[in-house]
C-alpha cells in the first residue's frame, strides 16, 4: 500500500464530502515507510496547504491534510481510501505546530463544527 497526504482546506474538503473523493492535487509521497519519512510527508503537504489558503476568510485559513493509503500512488482517491484527516486546531493554525488527527468517519463531524 501506497501513503500519499493530500495538501486541501476546510472548503475545498466540504465541496469534496459529496463527490467520488478527496482532490489528488499534488500529493506527497513518504520516502519510505518509516515514522520519519511519513512525519516529513505530512508537514511537506501541510507547507503545500498553507499556499492554498490565501485569499480564504481567517474562519477557514485552517490547514488540511488528507491521508489516502492506495494500491499506488497514481490515480484518483476515493473516500473509501481516506485513512485520516490532519486540520490545524481552531485557535492555532502556527505552520510550526502539529495538525490535529480527524479519523476518516469524523469528516462529517469536523466539516459540522466549522
Amino acid at each position: 500500500m501506497t501513503r500519499r497526504y493530500l495538501p486541501s482546506t476546510l472548503p475545498r474538503l466540504g465541496a469534496e464530502w459529496d463527490g467520488a473523493g478527496p482532490d489528488d492535487g499534488d500529493p506527497v509521497v513518504a520516502a519510505d515507510d518509516g515514522e520519519e519519512s511519513e512525519y516529513a510527508a505530512l508537514m511537506t503537504a501541510a507547507d503545500a496547504s498553507t499556499e492554498l489558503l490565501a485569499g480564504l476568510p481567517d474562519g477557514q485559513r485552517r490547514r488540511v491534510v488528507v491521508v489516502v493509503e492506495s494500491a499506488s500512488a497514481e490515480g484518483p482517491a476515493t473516500w473509501r481510501e481516506v485513512v485520516a484527516v490532519h486540520v490545524d486546531d481552531r485557535d492555532d493554525a502556527d505552520p510550526d505546530d502539529d495538525l490535529a488527527w480527524w479519523a476518516s468517519q469524523e469528516i462529517g463531524d469536523l466539516l459540522a463544527s466549522t
